[in-house]
């Protein structure tokens, strides 16, 4: 993977909007020290290349009536043909599905799964993910309290 190419001006602008991603433009060229005009060809800039990939509200779970979390990890039978990459794409559609990651270890996938409550998540479970084919095991783990989400991404080593 080749090292980002982002000088300390930049690694202050995306840690800045990472913090607070509604800080006018005005608001974030004090914040760093540069007149807003450069500061803006620079956000440009980072969104173009990538760096930058979306701006959105971060929501309170249990405020909009989604208070049950569970992480489940799914093994599946093959892994190299079309039925994998369509379990991927079936996966990634899941509205429910908020993260998903292929893993090394005991299980193929991790996936965060957010829906309201246990009744909701038992027919996602046999409604939805048990349904797709290839998948020969599934393990839950129900959150029990959430201690840190949404973090920021650690940039230290920009530095």
């Amino acid at each position: 993977m080749p090292k980002p190419t982002l000088d300390a001006i930049d690694t202050r602008i995306i840690a800045a909007l990472q913090a607070d991603g509604r800080l006018s433009n005005h608001q974030l060229a004090e914040r760093i020290g540069l007149s807003p005009s450069p500061c803006l060809r620079r956000v440009k800039r980072l969104e173009r290349e990538g760096y930058i990939e979306s701006y959105r509200a971060v929501l309170q779970r249990d405020r909009v009536g989604l208070g049950f979390t569970a992480f489940v990890t799914v093994k599946i039978e093959g892994h190299a043909d079309l039925a994998a990459d369509a379990l991927q794409d079936a996966i990634v559609a899941m509205p429910e599905v908020v993260a998903c990651h292929m893993v090394s270890g005991d299980s193929d996938y991790l996936l965060e799964v957010v829906v309201p409550d246990r009744e909701s998540y038992q027919a996602f479970l046999v409604g939805k993910l048990l349904d797709l084919p290839i998948i020969k095991e599934v393990r839950s783990n129900i959150a029990i309290q959430p201690l840190k989400t949404a973090a920021p991404l650690p940039l230290g080593h920009l530095a």
